[in-house]
């Protein structure tokens, strides 16, 4: 087993979230992903956002290319924000999501890192 198989195997991958809207986004959490804590345990206060089904202001903040909000990763995103994107789009209703917090984040947007 080479080492890119042994980082997937122990890196928890979880499945797309859904909403009851319809919206749909990647959230992960694994200790080579954009977040807070770079763990694979967590509970994280900032997780990384992937490839949302639609554009949504709430998290453009974050996005690594604002001019493709549905194609693009969005970095460090507060605990706080996502659970108020799952919110505002009805709530979970599919996939999983990483265990996460509500605390102070000291990192604005495109933080340098």
């Amino acid at each position: 087993m080479n080492n890119k198989e042994e980082v997937m195997i122990s890196e928890k991958r979880y499945k797309c979230a859904v909403c009851a809207d319809g919206y749909s986004v990647s959230i992960q959490a694994h200790k080579t992903g954009y977040c807070t804590p770079r763990n694979n345990e967590g509970p994280f206060t900032e997780v990384e956002l992937g490839f949302p089904s639609a554009s949504d202001e709430l998290i453009l903040p974050w996005a690594e290319d604002r001019l493709d909000p549905t194609g693009t990763v969005y970095a460090y995103v507060p605990s706080e924000v996502v659970l108020e994107l799952l919110l505002k789009h009805g709530g979970l209703v599919g996939g999983n999501i990483p265990p996460m917090v509500v605390g102070y984040s000291s990192n604005f947007p495109n933080e340098s890192r």
